[in-house]
């Protein structure tokens, strides 16, 4: 696995939109505010030529010049690493304009993302052989004050992060509006972690950290570009630690991707799972709710699967870096990631 150099001091942070642009409020407030926050620590910038763009179908522009600009910071060193601009819907199309074949040749960097960008985190260990980092994108560090969660992101982007924990309170209703744009988490609730197939409310892991947002993960799911059983091959001796949320999917579509995934053969040497709280949490329909969606599926592996994590859309959400081997130590409501980078 290829573990990108840390970004310097005085380095250069590059800005993309392979999914949707900064081009409406808040996020473009928020994004001129992260700009004005990465200069005032000493880092140059470089703009993608979409990040302002807003023309595309369920991404900033058309799906050729979205892999144009990908390209130009993965395979052509643009910058010293890379922040996706946002999430989306339809990122998956630029996939057949992204080279993957030059990015895996190519000096790799960091790339930063989460939620449709689980295209390229997620692809980038698999195809490229690349860790990358799933964490905020680039309007979150825009925010008047950071929460520790940013500053766990941008930390383990210059590398004076190595462990996170998860957090004591999560967002259930945001305060971000068009009006009020650079509002910080609006952090209330309580995180209470669950435990399945565990000793006790308590697990230990170590093994290979890969995953993303399953409704990205079960589109890419027999295309060319499922390699996961290749990836499964290269890191059985490590083992496998799957990392999984949801964005659109109810729990009924949680289920329904977990059992693709399943039968697509993705766990394949699984040692455990790390589940975020879904965007529908609290949802039941009949009867099925969202532990029993994902227990339902994943108990057949009889390894641990530990639920309501912070990965995810309800931030805030601890950064993980897909591809990198990890120490996982989860204790009751407390759990710490050690990447061994």
């Amino acid at each position: 696995m290829r573990i990108p150099e840390f970004l310097k001091d005085g380095g250069t942070i590059g800005f993309a939109a392979p999914s949707f642009g900064c081009n409406i409020e808040p996020y473009k407030s928020a994004f001129n505010s992260a700009q004005e926050k990465f200069r005032s620590l000493g880092y140059k910038l470089e703009i993608g030529e979409n990040c302002y763009e807003g023309c595309g179908t369920g991404i900033s522009n058309t799906p050729l010049k979205c892999g144009q600009e990908l390209d130009s910071f993965l395979a052509g060193r643009r910058a010293d690493a890379v922040i996706s601009c946002g999430g989306g819907e339809l990122m998956c199309e630029v996939l057949d304009y992204t080279s993957f074949d030059k990015i895996a040749k190519a000096e790799p960097v960091w790339y930063m993302g989460f939620s449709d960008n689980t295209n390229m985190t997620f692809l980038l260990p698999v195809l490229c052989d690349t860790a990358a980092i799933y964490a905020p994108c680039a309007p979150a560090f825009g925010m008047r004050e950071w929460h520790k969660s940013i500053h766990d992101a941008f930390g383990l982007l210059t590398g004076t992060v190595s462990e996170v924990r998860g957090y004591n309170l999560w967002e259930k209703e945001s305060l971000k509006t068009e009006e009020n744009p650079l509002e910080p988490y609006n952090v209330t609730e309580k995180r209470e972690t669950k435990y399945y197939n565990c000793n006790g409310n308590k697990a230990e892991l170590s093994g290979r950290l890969i995953g993303g947002c399953l409704d990205c993960l079960s589109t890419l799911t027999g295309t060319k570009y499922d390699k996961a059983a290749e990836f499964n091959e290269r890191y059985k001796e490590d083992g496998i630690i799957w990392f999984l949320e949801a964005c659109d999917l109810n729990v009924m579509g949680i289920r329904r991707a977990l059992w693709q995934l399943a039968h697509a053969g993705w766990f394949k040497y699984v040692k455990g799972f790390l589940v975020g709280r879904p965007y529908c949490f609290g949802e039941e329909i009949f009867g099925l709710d969202q532990y029993k969606a994902v227990t339902g599926i994943l108990d057949e592996y009889n390894v641990p699967v530990i639920m309501d994590l912070d990965i995810g859309h309800l931030p805030p959400m601890m950064p993980l870096v897909p591809g990198a081997k990890a120490d996982i130590l989860a204790d009751g409501n407390n759990i710490s990631v050690k990447f061994l980078l």
